[in-house]
C-alpha cells in the first residue's frame, strides 16, 4: 500500500468508526460507507472518538451510500446479521485490486466473500476491541488494547504485510498471522461460551464465571473439541485463565445487543459451532442447549 491510502470502512459503528478515525488522524483517505443519514453526518462532523487508549480527538473522514472508485483496502466492520445488505454498498467491480478485510465474529464469513469478491484479495481479520458507537459519528473505546491479526490464504504476504504497517502507524498493534483457520478459531473459541453464556443468563461475566462455572468448564471444551477438529489449536485451561482475568463487568456484544434490542449474531456464532461439530461429529450438548434456551426465548 501506498504511503498514505485510500480505505473504505464499511459499517462505521464500534469497531469500524475507531479505526476509520485512526487512519484519518494518521494521514489516509477514508471513506465510510453507511446508510444516507449516517454519511450525511459524518461528512458534516467526521468522527470523534473518546479513548482512553488514543485520548479524545475529532477526525474528518468522506463518506457515501456506496463505493465508487477503487481503493487499496476494504474494512468490512458490519455484524454478521447485517452482512448481506450491506455488501450492496460495495459492488465487485468498484474494488480494483483492493484487499476486502472482514473484521467480523464467525468463521464461515470468508468464503461467502470469496465467492463475490476475488477470492486473492479478501484477507480475513480478527479485531480484539472494545468499542462502541453512541451516535452517529461518535465512538466511545473503553480497552486499553486495539489488537489485529491479518491473515489470507493465498492474499500476497506482502498486500497483508503493507497493510498491517498502515494499521500499526495509525495505533493499533497490528500483526500478519500464517493460518487463517487457526485466527478465526481463535476468538471464536473465546467469543462462543463468552457470548453464549453472558446473553443466555443476562449476566456479566464475573457472574457468569462464578455462578455458572461447571457450564462455562463444560462450554469451553465443547468449543475448544471442535476448534481442534477444525485444525486450530486450543487450550481450555488458557481460554478459562483468560475469562478470570477479564474485569467482572465485562459484557459480550451479544448481551448489550439483547439488551438493546437488536438482532443478535446467534447464528454466525452458536450456529457455525453447532454447523462445524456436526461436520466433524464432536458432541457439543451444551452448546445445543444453550442455543434452544436463546431461541425459546424469542433471540
Amino acid at each position: 500500500m501506498a504511503s498514505k491510502s485510500t480505505v473504505a470502512v464499511l459499517g462505521p459503528g464500534g469497531t469500524g468508526g475507531l479505526l476509520a478515525a485512526l487512519l484519518s488522524r494518521s494521514g489516509h483517505r477514508v471513506v465510510c460507507l453507511a446508510q444516507e443519514h449516517t454519511a450525511d453526518t459524518l461528512r458534516r462532523t467526521g468522527i470523534t472518538v473518546r479513548s482512553p487508549q488514543f485520548g479524545e480527538f475529532t477526525a474528518p473522514v468522506e463518506a457515501d451510500t456506496e463505493l465508487r472508485e477503487p481503493v487499496d483496502a476494504c474494512l468490512i466492520t458490519v455484524k454478521h446479521t447485517a452482512l448481506e445488505a450491506a455488501l450492496t454498498r460495495v459492488p465487485p467491480a468498484a474494488l480494483g485490486d483492493a484487499l476486502v478485510v472482514p473484521l467480523l465474529n464467525g468463521v464461515e464469513h470468508p468464503a461467502a466473500l470469496r465467492e463475490r469478491y476475488r477470492p486473492d484479495r479478501v484477507a480475513p481479520a480478527v479485531i480484539r476491541v472494545e468499542s462502541t458507537r453512541v451516535s452517529p459519528g461518535v465512538i466511545e473505546h473503553g480497552s486499553p488494547f486495539t489488537e489485529i491479526d491479518l491473515a489470507g490464504d493465498g492474499v500476497p504476504r506482502t498486500r497483508l504485510d503493507a497493510l498491517a504497517a498502515v494499521l500499526a502507524a495509525a495505533g493499533t498493534t497490528a500483526r500478519v498471522v500464517e493460518d487463517e483457520t487457526a485466527a478465526l478459531w481463535a476468538k471464536m473459541a473465546f467469543l462462543a461460551p463468552f457470548a453464549l453464556l453472558t446473553t443466555r443468563y443476562a449476566l456479566p461475566l464475573g457472574e457468569v464465571r462464578t455462578r455458572h462455572r461447571a457450564e462455562l468448564e463444560a462450554l469451553v471444551a465443547e468449543t475448544a473439541a471442535v476448534s481442534r477438529a477444525c485444525g486450530a489449536p486450543a487450550d481450555p485451561a488458557q481460554a478459562l485463565a483468560r475469562y478470570d482475568a477479564f474485569p467482572p463487568g465485562a459484557k459480550s456484544s451479544m448481551q448489550r445487543d439483547a439488551e438493546a434490542d437488536r438482532p443478535l449474531e446467534l447464528d454466525a456464532i452458536g450456529g457455525a459451532l453447532l454447523r462445524a461439530a456436526a461436520r466433524h461429529d464432536v458432541p457439543a450438548p451444551v452448546t445445543s442447549r444453550l442455543m434452544r434456551e436463546l431461541r425459546a426465548a424469542g433471540h
